[in-house]
């Protein structure tokens, strides 16, 4: 019998522009009550100035507010037991040592409780501003995942690559489970399935895949890799996700939730984005219908 898969929400956050801490605390809480396992948050730094692009197609611009990961998990992850995940963060656009500093930290206070979603993004604006380059950003992905991990698991660690070099240093403290989950957000490009199945624990795909053929075909696809790597492709966890805005109601998120199990999903997140919902009550309450119809407790 296939397990159930853990079940999690999205921080709407790009709508939570009233409230506070309170409002974002309050939301936390609630949907650990409700039973869910896990917490997703989107990342950004920067926000393009839309007003001054005219030709401006990103998914967001400087009007959308994102709170910054490793605050927000460490602050949430003292109210609540939910594991928290990052949906994901931008990791090439930021120094790996400080990353591998800042996630073990939080795993250290959560008890273990990150699961670190990183990925390439596609914000140039963002790299640019942040004086990273944006062409190289795949390649710098690939050595900092393995970096990370060694910072992780070793007491010092000597490393010199084309984009990081380290001269025998380490963090303390360290995760006391000697690493942290990394997935990998991505979409269906064939090298991005591909370094999913070869490096990551996990995959995060992007929304527009869907849950159907297309998912499916891309999901095979990091599976093979993995084989090809001489991986387990079965220890290859699948986050799924269900936007409720994309939903016919509560009957229709059913069918959804199914299809992803069906996939094989080990998570599934509830996204309640762009729904029409007043921030936090009308998003919870949309999330309590699940929760009421579909079981959601999974620790």
């Amino acid at each position: 019998m296939t397990a159930r898969p853990a079940v999690g929400a999205v921080l709407p956050q790009a709508e939570a522009r009233s409230g506070g801490a309170a409002a974002v605390r309050r939301f936390a809480v609630e949907v650990e009550r409700l039973g869910f396992d896990h917490l997703l948050a989107f990342d950004h730094v920067l926000g393009a100035d839309s007003g001054s692009r005219p030709d401006w197609d990103g998914y967001y611009d400087h009007t959308v507010p994102f709170l910054e990961p490793f605050v927000l998990f460490a602050y949430l992850g003292a109210v609540t037991g939910l594991e928290m995940v990052s949906d994901i963060l931008v990791l090439p656009q930021r120094q790996t040592a400080v990353v591998a500093k800042q996630a073990a930290t939080v795993d250290v206070l959560l008890d273990g409780r990150l699961r670190l979603g990183v990925g390439i993004g596609w914000n140039k604006v963002e790299y640019d501003s942040l004086g990273v380059d944006f062409g190289t950003r795949a390649r710098r992905f690939e050595e900092q995942i393995a970096l990370m991990r060694r910072l992780w698991a070793e007491p010092s660690v000597h490393h010199e690559g084309p984009f990081d070099r380290i001269d025998r240093a380490g963090i303390a403290p360290r995760p006391a489970r000697g690493t942290i989950p990394v997935w990998i957000g991505c979409g269906d490009a064939p090298t991005a399935l591909e370094r999913v199945g070869r490096l990551a624990d996990g995959w995060i795909p992007h929304p527009a895949l869907g849950d159907g053929a297309r998912l499916a075909a891309a999901w095979r696809t990091v599976r093979e890799a993995a084989e090809r790597a001489g991986r387990d492709p079965d220890a290859i966890g699948l986050q799924g996700q269900v936007r409720l805005r994309e939903t016919g109601g509560p009957d229709d998120t059913d069918v959804h939730v199914e299809r992803w199990i069906r996939h094989g999903a080990t998570h599934i997140g509830l996204n309640t984005l762009e729904a029409g919902l007043a921030w936090p009550d009308g998003h919870l309450e949309a999330l309590r219908t699940v929760a009421a119809r579909w079981p959601t407790g999974t620790r």
